[in-house]
């Protein structure tokens, strides 16, 4: 069962790669050569401020608990019966301290960074705090005989040291990898005027501050650019952001405008919130002033959240474990059934079962999407420049039922299972010339690129809705991006089960499949 392209033949390395492999096509503008080198250092992290919260949490809580646990087992047991009490003690104490820990940002990568006293102090006066409300609950329960006193102070005081001895080790990881750049918050400057400046001059004064401005992006003349003298470069235009945002791994966009300039803020935020980043405004010169909860901070310096990257940080991780263990479990579950439609293919018409399709995927870059091949070998489309219509003369025998019934995206669960480029529920992948009423979808529905701030998906929010097959007008696609920006928003994995639940049924529906 080859794996080919029907086609267009498949290049191997990028400098095979045409300009439109790449992703330049007309609605991309390209990088200049400065701005294409800071990309190029911008590549992918492993760990970020939040996963590394995280694993301090993690680390926080399983020492407290394990602490608790084998000073009961090592003390109590040989003498008397560990009860409910000690394992629910052994829980709820590490679990209280360390949301309360969390909640004066006590894990941010800006806290491990202050000064030793003030680390250590916070983890210890939590936790004298959790455990002194603790024995006060006891005593008005009088529960005080069901625990032991020496459990109680062994248990109290290993904590303390098991507190302090983490956030030393932690606060060393942090240096080492700040140094090194790996937990710094990558983040381009949108405007480099008075406003930047002074906001650049008090993020260098933070000693907390884990944002590197990377750049500026403006549309005047360098000589009109103040910003630039504070020794950060220009790395183009505005109209250059989203493929630098699109060819560098950046966590921020940092946009230094009056507030007056309200038409000019507007316009920025229609084109820049179809990336996958955070999107904030400096507010540090801003004369509106709104409550202190409407900002977010770094160290005093305030900013207001525009948008936010969705699924992020351990939500992230968690999708994409769920997408690798669900998908590959289905892959091998769909075995059989793909060598049967398979063999159906190869024996209904020439050619190979299987073919490669180009495809917009995460942060709108070109992936290659597995597919059973439906139509004839010498009709196929791989660019959808003409969509699947009812009756269309291109589909076989096979081809119309596998497509009504899905049977032809089987093969995609490879891109979940293995590649890793799809997850099960996401935004559809669309072809790179798929048009609605004449025109490409870009062209049609306004901030299209937007459900591209996901990893696709095999199916979804829109598709279990009725959004699926052919979009040959604006009204269907502007349904089927309404559905997407609303998965998007709202994701979680109770979401992802949902659909994935939903989707048997819808997939009897085949009235807009052809």
């Amino acid at each position: 069962m080859a794996v080919t392209d029907t086609t267009e033949p498949i290049s191997t390395g990028r400098a095979a790669l045409k300009p439109a492999a790449l992703g330049l096509h007309a609605g991309r503008t390209p990088l200049n050569v400065a701005a294409s080198q800071v990309a190029a250092t911008l590549k992918h992290r492993l760990v970020t401020p939040g996963i590394l919260a995280g694993l301090a949490r993690i680390a926080d809580f399983s020492a407290l608990a394990a602490a608790g646990a084998i000073i009961a087992y090592l003390y109590v047991a040989p003498n008397d019966i560990v009860g409910l009490g000690y394992l629910l003690a052994a829980v709820l104490l590490p679990a209280a301290t360390i949301i309360l820990i969390g909640s004066v940002n006590g894990y941010s990568v800006g806290d491990y960074r202050t000064g030793m006293a003030v680390k250590l102090s916070r983890s210890a006066v939590v936790w004298t705090g959790v455990f002194g409300c603790f024995a006060i609950i006891l005593f008005f329960l009088k529960m005080g005989e069901s625990f032991s006193r020496v459990w109680l102070g062994s248990w109290f005081l290993t904590g303390l040291f098991v507190l302090i001895g983490l956030r030393l080790v932690v606060g060393r990881i942090v240096a080492r990898w700040t140094a090194a750049g790996v937990l710094e918050r990558r983040a381009v400057l949108v405007g480099g005027g008075p406003e930047a400046v002074e906001l650049i001059r008090a993020l260098r004064e933070e000693p907390t501050n884990d944002v590197r401005i990377c750049g500026i992006f403006d549309d005047r003349d360098d000589s009109r650019v103040p910003a630039m003298k504070e020794g950060l470069p220009k790395l183009g235009r505005i109209d250059e952001l989203l493929e630098f945002g699109r060819q560098a791994e950046i966590d921020m966009l940092i946009v230094a405008l009056p507030m007056a300039a309200e038409r000019r803020l507007v316009q920025l935020l229609k084109t820049l919130w179809v990336l996958p980043v955070d999107i904030r405004l400096s507010a540090r010169a801003s004369r509106l002033k709104f409550r202190p909860r409407s900002y977010s901070y770094v160290g005093a310096v305030p900013f207001l959240d525009l948008f936010d990257k969705p699924i992020a940080d351990w939500d992230n991780v968690a999708k994409a474990c769920f997408d690798r263990v669900v998908g590959s479990i289905l892959l091998l579950m769909f075995t059989p059934v793909m060598l049967a439609v398979a063999l159906a293919v190869k024996l209904d018409s020439r050619g190979p079962a299987l073919f490669r399709q180009k495809r917009y995927g995460f942060n709108n870059e070109l992936i290659e999407v597995f597919k059973f091949r439906s139509m004839y070998v010498d009709q196929t489309d791989a660019n959808a420049a003409k969509l699947a219509t009812r009756n269309d003369p291109r589909v076989t025998r096979v081809g119309r039922f596998i497509r009504k019934t899905s049977l032809d995206e089987l093969p995609q669960l490879i891109n979940v299972a293995i590649k890793g480029n799809l997850s099960l529920v996401g935004p559809r992948p669309h072809a790179v010339q798929a048009k609605a009423a004449d025109r490409l979808y870009e062209q049609v529905v306004d901030g299209y690129f937007a459900r591209h701030r996901v990893k696709p998906g095999i199916t979804g929010w829109a598709q279990v809705n009725g959004w699926r097959g052919e979009t040959d007008t604006q009204e269907k696609l502007e349904k089927r991006v309404e559905h997407d920006l609303h998965y998007i928003e709202n994701w979680s994995v109770i979401f992802d089960l949902y659909i994935l639940a939903l989707t048997p049924f819808r997939l009897l529906s085949t009235e807009n499949a052809y």
